[in-house]
C-alpha cells in the first residue's frame, strides 16, 4: 500500500518533529548535533526555506521552518537520510534510524508564531535537561538573545514575525516555564495549528489535493462536523421530518444521518451508536440500508448528494 501523500504548498510554516526508532537516541556525541546542523545547511542551500527555531533533543529533534516552494519532502527526506547514513557508518551499523517518517504540522504564523518558537525552546528546560534555555547548547535561543550569531537561522525574516527585543523575547520565555503548554491541544486533524479561519482557509487552498490524494488524517480533514450539524442538514432537505434523534425514530431519514455521518466524521460505529443509543451493529444495518437504497433511488440520492455538497471540503 502506498503511503499516504503530504499536503505542501509555497511559503507555508511547519513545526517539524522526528524521533529515533524505538525512542532510542539519534545524537550522542557533540559532533552529532553538529553534523545534524551541518546538514541542516546543506539543505537550505539546497532547497531554499526560512528557519525560525530549532532544538535538537537525544531522541528527537524540532524544527520551525518555512518552505519557499512545495518541496517539504524532499527537505525532511534529504535530512534525515543524510544524518542516517552518517550515524550508522559512524557506529557500524545499518537500519532505521527515526522512528517511521517525520510529523508535520502546518502552523499558522500570525497568531502562533511565537507561541511554537516558545515550545521549542523551552523542550530541555521542561524535561528537566536544564533549568533555563540559555543554558542548552543545541537550540537557537542563544541566537535569539544574541541576533545574527546563529547561522542556521534566517534572521531578516525572522524579524518580520517576531516583534520583540532580545530582552523582551527572554521575559515573554521566563513568563511561561514553570507553565504547562497546551500549544498543541489545538491542532486539527493532526495537521493545523491554527484558528478556525486559518484551517478553513487552508482547507479550501488545498481541497483539490484532499480530494484526488490520499493523505493521512484525510477523513479528519474534511470541515469539523458534528452529527448535531448532520441532523440539522437533512431536517432542511426533508422538511417533514423531526425528531430523529428519538431512540423509537426509525425512519430512513434517521437512518441517512448515520450513513452520512459515517462517510463524513471520524466517528466510529460505536460512537455513532451511542449518540443515537444503538449498538454499533444497528448503526452498520442502518448505513447499510441507506446504500442499498440510493442505488435504486434516484430522487432520494439527489436530496443525500445536496446533503453530502453541504460538507464537502
Amino acid at each position: 500500500m502506498a503511503r499516504p501523500y503530504r499536503l505542501q504548498a509555497e511559503n507555508c510554516f511547519y513545526h517539524i518533529t522526528s524521533r529515533g526508532d524505538d525512542r532510542k537516541k539519534i545524537f550522542i556525541s557533540n559532533y552529532d548535533y553538529e553534523k545534524f546542523l551541518e546538514y541542516l545547511l546543506i539543505a537550505k542551500s539546497k532547497y531554499k526555506f526560512n528557519l525560525y527555531a530549532y532544538c535538537l533533543m537525544t531522541n528527537h529533534y524540532h524544527l520551525f521552518l518555512e518552505i519557499l516552494e512545495p518541496n517539504l519532502s524532499k527537505i525532511m527526506q534529504y535530512i534525515n537520510t543524510a544524518y542516517t547514513a552518517y550515524y550508522n557508518t559512524k557506529r557500524n551499523k545499518t537500519g532505521h534510524l527515526f522512528q517511521g517518517r517525520f510529523k508535520s504540522i502546518m502552523v499558522d504564523e500570525d497568531d502562533y508564531f511565537l507561541r511554537l518558537t516558545r515550545y521549542i525552546h523551552l523542550n530541555p528546560v521542561r524535561a528537566k535537561m536544564v533549568d533555563l534555555p540559555q543554558n542548552y547548547r543545541w537550540s537557537s535561543y542563544k541566537g535569539y538573545m544574541k541576533p545574527k550569531t546563529d547561522r542556521h537561522i534566517d534572521y531578516p525574516e525572522l524579524n518580520r514575525y517576531l516583534g520583540m527585543r532580545p530582552i523582551e523575547y527572554k521575559n515573554f520565555i521566563l513568563r511561561s516555564i514553570d507553565q504547562k503548554d497546551k500549544l498543541f491541544d489545538k491542532v486539527y486533524a493532526g495537521f493545523f495549528l491554527g484558528n478556525k479561519s486559518f484551517v478553513k482557509e487552508k482547507l479550501k487552498d488545498f481541497k483539490p489535493m484532499i480530494e484526488a490524494g490520499d493523505f493521512a488524517h484525510k477523513r479528519k480533514l474534511q470541515s469539523e462536523i458534528s452529527i448535531d450539524n448532520v441532523i440539522k442538514e437533512v431536517e432542511r432537505v426533508f422538511e417533514k421530518e423531526k425528531g430523529i434523534t428519538k431512540k423509537k425514530n426509525h425512519s430512513l431519514t434517521r437512518k441517512i444521518v448515520i450513513f452520512i455521518t459515517k462517510q463524513i466524521t471520524p466517528l466510529t460505529n460505536k460512537q455513532i451508536g451511542a449518540y443515537f443509543n444503538v449498538s454499533d451493529t444497528a448503526v452498520i444495518k442502518a448505513s447499510n440500508v441507506v446504500a442499498e437504497e440510493l442505488k435504486e433511488n434516484k430522487q432520494l440520492k439527489k436530496k443525500v448528494d445536496r446533503i453530502f455538497s453541504v460538507f464537502r471540503v
